[in-house]
C-alpha cells in the first residue's frame, strides 16, 4: 500500500444525539457516507477507468479547518462531513479514531498526519494552533513561498517521511501565486499491511480479465484457498454482487471487494446503489466460508483537483475570496482556499511488496469449493472496523493500467 496525500492552498484576498454507543454508530456511518459521496462525485468524471481516493486523508483537513472557519463557511464544512468537531463527545471520538489510525503493530503500519506550512511572519491565533497541535499528529512548519522551488522540496521531504520504502508522488506548487500564498495544509495517510493469510508468489499466474470494453486481458492473478467472510446481496431487481473481506494482520483493517455476480454487468449500473447503508448491511451479514480466491495484482495512482468535488458536497464559500470566513486561523478575514489537491495510490500484491514476474503453478483445477474470482471490474474499499474510517475506496477496471 502506498501513501495518500491531500493539500489545501490558502491565500490572501448536524448535531448527533444519543449515548456513546449510538454516537459511535452514527459517526462510523457518517464516515462511510462521506467516503461513498467522494467516490460517487468522482466516478463519472473518470470515464470508467481505474479510480482510488483516500477519504481519511481528505476528511481530516476538513475537520481541522472547522477550528478556524466561522459562519457559513464552517456550516458548509460541517454539513459536508455530517458532524462538527466542536462537540466534546464527537471531538473525543474523532481523536480516538485518529489514534487508532496511527498505529504500528505486527504486520500493519498506519500513519495519519498533517502539517501546516506557514509563510514566515504569518500570525496564527493561539486558539487555532492549540487545537491543531492535538489533531491527527499535526505540526506547524515555516517556509517562504517567494522561493517556490525550496518550498516544494521542503514539502516533498515532509511527505516522504511517511512513505516508508516507497517513493511518494511529488507535490507541485506551480499553480500557486507566490506573492499571495500564506499557508499550505498537507495531509497524508499511509497504510502498509500484510495479509492475515498471504498469497503465495508461486500460485500467481496469468489469467483472463474482461475489461469494460469486452477485451480479454491476461493479468497476473493471485490465488489462495482460505476461510473468508463472504456474502451475496441483491442491489437491484436484477443485479446481485458478491462481497469478500480480506483482513490484514491485526484484523482491524480489511480490504473489501465488491464484484458483480453476472459477467458483463458494468460497474456504472451498480455504483449508484453503493451507499453507507448498503455497506453496513454487507459488513454485518457476511458469513464465514471456505473459498478459492482469485484476485489480480493491481496498482492505481490518481491525481485530483477536488474543487469541483467539494462544490458538489456543498463546500463553496471556502474557495470564494469574498465569502470565505477563516478568521479563526489568524484573525484575518482575507484567507481563502485556492486549490484542493489530492494524490492517491494503492498497490495490492501477494504480501505487500513487489514481486518477480515469473510464475510456476497453474491452479485451474476442478473443485467443489466455492470461489471468488475477480476477473472483471470490481469495487474495493479499505476500512478500519473499530472507527469506520475508510482509508481508501475505488474501482479496478484494468489491472494492467
Amino acid at each position: 500500500m502506498l501513501p495518500f496525500t491531500f493539500l489545501l492552498f490558502l491565500l490572501h484576498s448536524g448535531c448527533l444525539h444519543g449515548g456513546n454507543n449510538d454516537l459511535q454508530k452514527d459517526l462510523k456511518g457518517l464516515k462511510t457516507e462521506f467516503a461513498v459521496r467522494l467516490y460517487q462525485s468522482l466516478m463519472g468524471s473518470r470515464n470508467g477507468t481505474n479510480l482510488v481516493i483516500s477519504p481519511a486523508s481528505v476528511s481530516v483537513p476538513l475537520e481541522l479547518l472547522q477550528f478556524g472557519a466561522r459562519g457559513n463557511t464552517c456550516l458548509q464544512l460541517e454539513r459536508a462531513l455530517g458532524y462538527t468537531v466542536h462537540g466534546k463527545r464527537v471531538h473525543d471520538f474523532l481523536q480516538n479514531a485518529q489514534a487508532a489510525a496511527t498505529t504500528s503493530g505486527s504486520g500493519t503500519t498506519i500513519q495519519l498526519t498533517c502539517a501546516f506550512f506557514v509563510q514566515n511572519g504569518t500570525h496564527l491565533s493561539s486558539h487555532f494552533t492549540e487545537h491543531i497541535s492535538l489533531w491527527a499528529n499535526s505540526s506547524l512548519e515555516t517556509t517562504n513561498f517567494s522561493e517556490p522551488n525550496r518550498t516544494t522540496a521542503q514539502i516533498n521531504r515532509w511527505v516522504s517521511r511517511f512513505a516508508a520504502d516507497e517513493k511518494p508522488e511529488n507535490v507541485s506548487l506551480e499553480r500557486i501565486h507566490s506573492a499571495l500564498a500564506q499557508i499550505v495544509l498537507v495531509s497524508t495517510m499511509s497504510f502498509h499491511g500484510i495479509w492475515q493469510k498471504r498469497f503465495s508468489f508461486t500460485n500467481t499466474q496469468l489469467l483472463s480479465f474482461t475489461s469494460p470494453e469486452g477485451l480479454i486481458l491476461r493479468v497476473p492473478m493471485m490465488y489462495q484457498t482460505a476461510d473468508v467472510n463472504y456474502g451475496q446481496f441483491q442491489i437491484t431487481n436484477k443485479q446481485h454482487v458478491g462481497v469478500l473481506e480480506l483482513p490484514y494482520q491485526g484484523s482491524s483493517v480489511s480490504l473489501f471487494l465488491v464484484l458483480p455476480r453476472e459477467r458483463g454487468v458494468p460497474l456504472g449500473l451498480l455504483e449508484p446503489y453503493l451507499t453507507a447503508r448498503a455497506i453496513h448491511i454487507w459488513m454485518t451479514s457476511l458469513k464465514r466460508t471456505k473459498m478459492d480466491v482469485f484476485l489480480p495484482r493491481f496498482r492505481i495512482q490518481n491525481h485530483f483537483n477536488l474543487k469541483d468535488v467539494f462544490s458538489s458536497l456543498g463546500i463553496t464559500d471556502l474557495f470564494d475570496p469574498f465569502k470565505a470566513n477563516l478568521k479563526g486561523i489568524s484573525g484575518q478575514d482575507d484567507l481563502y482556499v485556492s486549490e484542493a489537491i489530492h494524490n492517491a495510490r494503492i498497490e495490492v500484491l501477494e504480501d505487500g511488496t513487489k514481486a518477480s514476474g515469473t510464475t510456476a503453478l497453474v491452479l485451474l483445477r476442478r473443485s467443489r469449493t466455492p470461489f471468488f474470482k475477480a476477473d472483471r471490474p470490481f469495487i474495493f474499499f479499505l476500512r478500519e472496523s473499530n472507527t469506520g474510517s475508510v482509508f481508501c475506496i475505488g474501482r479496478v477496471t484494468n489491472p494492467l493500467e
